[in-house]
């Protein structure tokens, strides 16, 4: 294998490194644990180890050789699984199978991505907002729908900003489209996503990613938080409970730990609930006294406003936001999506 090829392998697993340790120090305990889900660090510290091992095979020129053969893996596959260590001559009819089926959708991420529009859902009101913080942002949202056509919505965020942080998504975007209509659960496509991402040599961070799947005949909304900010659910029938609920992490991030496990969760719906999905752009605006705007603000904020339409919750949070930092500008990208129950379904 030429020496270019360990070179820029190794940077770009120096650059993860990099990245994912110097998160692992800065970030506060209380987003550490938010992106993280259920894992502990310690299942980010076997991450890590991953990668130190992988950057030190790069030194001495032993990544990717064939464990069998003792040859060297071919540079594609590789370069999207930097752990490989089996060519695929030796690999076992269902491996070459679901190899192919990864280089297959390796092709489909780098092709262009479809104009985004709002669905007709039955029984669901939407509104979203979305605007980088740069000219080009890390943030996401879409929907699509999945093998039994039930619908489905997402919001992403890769960790930073800007022209970098634009590319992974638009790769994560064109990776959920593809996969969702084959699939049948939120928790199913965020395996398949992590296993695509996790040792790919491109990927040099993470991705928070909410999923969720909502069938109108039954009113249920299925749905797995990959380390995302918990969207907000306000939900007026609560028989004395709090009114809004938080819909935490029920994995970690995507790239972030080697044992990635994503759960799901279902909650049934009621005419007027209404469904917050935002990134942390909104939560960790800051005013000129340094304070953030917070996930409580947030809560009491749709608490007020949960009796109007979508499109003017949405404002709401928008003045809101605006008012609380000022003249200051947006730090961060900032994407806000309200799916309310209207009881049409």
């Amino acid at each position: 294998m030429e020496s270019s090829v360990f070179a820029r392998i190794r940077e770009n697993l120096l650059a993860t490194r990099h990245n994912l340790s110097g998160w692992l120090r800065a970030a506060p305990a209380r987003n550490r644990q938010t992106r993280l889900g259920p894992a502990s660090e310690r299942a980010m510290q076997a991450h890590l180890r991953v990668l130190d091992t992988a950057i030190a095979k790069t030194e001495d020129q032993t990544l990717g050789l064939c464990q069998v053969c003792h040859g060297y893996i071919d540079p594609e596959h590789l370069e999207m699984d930097y752990t490989a260590c089996v060519c695929l001559d030796h690999f076992s009819g269902e491996e070459r199978r679901q190899l192919e089926a990864d280089l297959e959708l390796s092709q489909k991420v780098q092709k262009a991505l479809l104009p985004q529009h709002l669905p007709h859902i039955p029984g669901l009101e939407l509104a979203v907002f979305s605007r980088p913080a740069q000219i080009v942002g890390g943030d996401y949202f879409d929907f699509f729908h999945f093998a039994d056509g039930s619908h489905g919505l997402a919001i992403a965020d890769v960790a930073g900003h800007g022209m970098s942080a634009s590319l992974l998504m638009a790769s994560v975007q064109t990776a959920l489209l593809t996969l969702a209509p084959i699939t049948h659960s939120p928790a199913e496509v965020l395996n398949h996503l992590n296993r695509f991402f996790l040792h790919n040599v491109h990927l040099t961070t993470f991705v928070t990613l909410f999923l969720a799947r909502f069938d109108p005949t039954q009113r249920t909304l299925t749905y797995s938080n990959a380390g995302h900010n918990p969207p907000l659910l306000y939900r007026p029938q609560t028989n004395g409970g709090e009114p809004v609920a938080r819909l935490a992490p029920t994995g970690a991030a995507i790239g972030l730990i080697e044992e990635f496990e994503p759960g799901g969760e279902t909650v049934t719906l009621a005419q007027g609930d209404l469904l917050l999905l935002y990134t942390d752009g909104v939560t960790e605006a800051i005013n000129p006294a340094e304070e953030q705007f917070g996930v409580e603000r947030l809560a009491a904020l749709i608490q007020q406003e949960a009796c109007s339409p979508a499109r003017m919750v949405v404002q709401a949070v928008r003045q809101a936001l605006q008012e609380f930092i000022g003249s200051q500008p947006l730090a961060d990208d900032t994407t806000i999506v309200v799916a309310k129950l209207n009881g049409d379904a």
